[in-house]
């Protein structure tokens, strides 16, 4: 009798995207179980990768729109998914402000804007979307997402009424702002926000603090926008009732997590989780005999919050074995092979294989030990 086995990686990163890492260990079902029935449902947490993932599963169409890049006066082509029978808007924020489109050398959070993510929204609004899922990771800019709200409608204004720059230092010059202009479009959508931190807008854990460094910002630097992003949410809590300046979540990506409660009543949820149940990932488990997954690193934290808890969590809550193929391994085999996690692991780095090796081979390795895995996996059983 034929075995459904359930592929279901995330990327890894470096050297396999999530569908790479998929055909992958096609093949290696393949080559141990020819007739298997496969059922391929790649997966991505709500960062790099959650457009091209989640647009394809869902049978909908990639789009691109150009719009605002994070520097002054640069203009980018964003891609951007949609499903039209379900009137969904898949968007990653990195694709209109990510750091990856600053030049090392030009990288400033206190200039970078989330003008784009805005346009993008705008674009999903105007194609009918009446949901929007947005990936928020990655981020170049620390904006407290105004620029965002900005290209919806909303006004940020100074002492004098005039209109403020761009980008995260100029906040410290905002008075009030007038949201009258906002598109009304926005009342009737659902903007679900994949956030997977929890640090609030300001403070030593917050946006500018935590991540202000890898994106340019000096010490100095992390003061003034930590004292702007303070100043913008006292202003949005004056003039909306709003309180972002603790909320969870509300500092990730430079405080565009706290922009969209705000602005745009999003609601931020783990990315895995979103991502899990909009594609209906529970009724492929069902379906499954057993379940692999796999993505480039575990380690003791792949339990609170990565995409793999997610997956291995759905088999387990439908009793289907769950194995792993894992680009490396951090902590003893017992944390993750046990009655309560996975059934089995592999790992393309081990006593014979290199880092550098096993980024070069990812795609015939992970071919490999997913082989290895079902060998072994049905002499047991």
């Amino acid at each position: 009798m034929s075995k459904t086995i359930l592929i279901a990686p995330d990327s890894f990163k470096g050297s396999l995207t999530a569908g790479e890492a998929a055909d992958a260990m096609e093949r290696g079902v393949r080559g141990f179980f020819p007739d298997a029935i496969v059922i391929r449902h790649p997966i991505a947490d709500g960062g790099e990768g959650l457009v091209s993932i989640v647009t394809p599963v869902l049978g909908g169409t990639m789009m691109t729109t150009n719009v605002s890049g994070p520097l002054p006066g640069q203009s980018v082509q964003a891609r951007w998914g949609y499903v039209a029978e379900r009137s969904l808007a898949i968007i990653e924020m990195a694709e209109a402000a990510g750091l990856p489109l600053v030049p090392q050398e030009r990288r400033d959070p206190k200039i970078t804007t989330t003008y784009g993510v805005g346009q993008l929204i705008l674009a999903a609004l105007d194609a009918g979307a009446s949901s929007i899922l947005l990936g928020i990771g990655g981020s170049a800019t620390n904006d407290g997402g105004a620029g965002m709200a900005e290209a919806l409608g909303v006004r940020f204004l100074d002492a004098d009424g005039n209109q403020i720059k761009r980008g995260g230092a100029a906040l410290q010059d905002l008075a009030k702002l007038d949201a009258s202009g906002k598109d009304s479009r926005l009342d009737r959508t659902t903007i679900m926000v994949a956030c997977d931190v929890q640090n609030p807008l300001c403070g030593s854990q917050g946006a500018s603090a935590v991540y202000g460094p890898q994106k340019g910002a000096s010490q100095t630097d992390v003061r003034v926008l930590d004292r702007a992003l303070e100043r913008y949410a006292s202003i949005i809590r004056a003039s909306t009732s709003i309180d972002v300046l603790t909320l969870p979540g509300g500092g990730a990506a430079g405080g565009l997590g706290a922009g969209l409660v705000a602005f745009c009543g999003g609601t931020l949820k783990r990315g895995i989780d979103l991502v899990l149940d909009i594609t209906r990932f529970d009724d492929q488990v069902r379906k499954a005999d057993l379940l692999i997954t796999g993505e480039g690193r575990i380690d003791s934290q792949v339990k609170f919050g990565k995409a793999l808890s997610g997956v291995i969590g759905a088999a387990r809550k439908h009793r289907i074995p769950a194995l792993a193929v894992v680009g490396g391994v951090e902590g003893p085999r017992g944390v993750f092979v046990n009655d309560e996690f996975l059934t089995d692991l592999e790992s393309l780095v081990d006593k014979h294989t290199s880092v550098e090796t096993a980024m070069k081979g990812a795609s015939k390795l992970v071919a490999e030990k997913t082989g290895l895995l079902l060998r072994r996996y049905f002499s047991r059983t």
